[in-house]
């Protein structure tokens, strides 16, 4: 849906290319299977760092690794720092004309820019383990954009220019920790009024049958939410837009019509293919949100 955001050429560069960026979205989380720096990229667990963490945490990088050294950085997560150093790595490759590269980048780029307005991400009780909901994250990001994302609206207008793309993603972290206790709340108050067999269902995944949240209590639980699963995922979008055509600006615009060869991506589609071999046969390394 970011691709439709973009200016005309920008967009028909993008849309050429949709099903790449939409397939190679998912590459970081493959990645998780084989790098163990990797699942820190992927969240950001503020409330860690106090009652008013989004004033003891500073928003630069090299700064914040003064205060709390990049140990514990990496130990709570770092997302904003890492959108951050993607979106200057998208920047490198549309000035130097790698298309291609520039294309991975934008997939990873958007999976990250994601990552940070879902909730979730932004606490340490990023599965509900901490307060007997375990499940709550798959079901928030997962099973009920599943039930209900054909009825969003995923027109968010235009992408415009971001000058600060740090203190940008910045806020969508600090939207989304905002969230954090509603997402918890309605779903343990709502759980009081569900028996267990009521709450659960059984769904058949292909071959597989697993245990889920029912379509009523997810119903219920989206309503109470009024529309905040929409409204992160709108404001993700726009954002994920918003980064690549800024990155393309302060690259200079380069023109797509020479020096791009679509040949120049299988490189990357070797690489997914070892990324799937590896999550075949590897233990994920590092924290599983998705429990």
């Amino acid at each position: 849906m970011a691709v439709y955001t973009l200016p005309t050429e920008l967009m028909v560069f993008y849309k050429d290319n949709i099903e790449f960026v939409t397939s190679h979205a998912v590459d970081p989380d493959m990645r998780r299977y084989v790098v163990k720096e990797e699942a820190a990229r992927h969240y950001i667990d503020i409330d860690h760092y106090g009652e008013n963490p989004f004033d003891e945490v500073p928003r630069e990088w090299d700064d914040a690794v003064e205060k709390f050294t990049e140990d514990t950085l990496q130990s709570y997560g770092i997302v904003p720092w890492y959108v951050e150093v993607m979106y200057r790595r998208l920047i490198y490759a549309f000035r130097n004309k790698d298309y291609a590269y520039a294309l991975k980048v934008s997939a990873d780029l958007g999976h990250y820019i994601a990552d940070a307005h879902v909730p979730l991400h932004t606490t340490e009780n990023y599965n509900g383990q901490l307060t007997n909901q375990k499940g709550i994250h798959g079901f928030w990001e997962s099973r009920l954009p599943e039930l209900y994302a054909e009825d969003f609206d995923f027109f968010t207008g235009k992408a415009k220019f971001i000058d600060s793309p740090l203190n940008h993603i910045w806020d969508a972290v600090e939207a989304s920790s905002g969230a954090v206790d509603s997402v918890l709340l309605f779903e343990r108050e709502l759980t009081k009024t569900y028996p267990s067999d009521k709450k659960y269902a059984f769904d058949q995944r292909g071959n597989s049958t697993i245990k889920t949240y029912s379509r009523d209590f997810s119903l219920e639980y989206h309503l109470s939410m009024n529309g905040m699963v929409e409204r992160r995922m709108r404001s993700s979008i726009i954002t994920i837009g918003s980064l690549w055509y800024s990155a393309w600006v302060e690259a200079g615009k380069p023109d797509f019509k020479a020096g791009f060869n679509p040949v120049d991506l299988e490189k990357f589609e070797e690489e997914r293919k070892e990324l799937e071999a590896q999550r075949s046969v590897n233990p994920i390394l590092g924290r599983e949100h998705d429990d």
